[in-house]
């Protein structure tokens, strides 16, 4: 069994509150539902224009954690262009 977990650091340059920030995290939230992964806020909670997410999936080989992150980290990209600042996949074997 494989766990992949990608990191995406984000900067909301147009976020004027939390409230802001929210609601774009919830749009990123919202529309990377239809993968195979769970995500949540990791870090930089009280920050309105930073946010770190934490996405996590899991597969009986590595090509297929390695599929199935970056297609979130495209969908990502594609919802919310130009957001993210900087990704980072960890494999583990369990």
């Amino acid at each position: 069994m494989v766990i992949g977990l990608l990191t995406v650091e984000m900067h909301l340059p147009g976020a004027r509150s939390l409230k802001d920030k929210r609601t774009v995290l919830r749009s990123v939230k919202d529309r990377v539902k239809k993968f195979n992964v769970a995500v949540s806020e990791t870090a930089h909670h009280d920050l309105w224009q930073r946010a770190e997410l934490g996405i996590v999936t899991i597969s009986t080989a590595d090509d297929a954690v390695e599929r199935e992150l970056a297609a979130v980290r495209s969908e990502i990209d594609r919802v919310e262009p130009g957001l993210i600042t900087r990704t980072h996949v960890d494999l583990m074997e369990a």
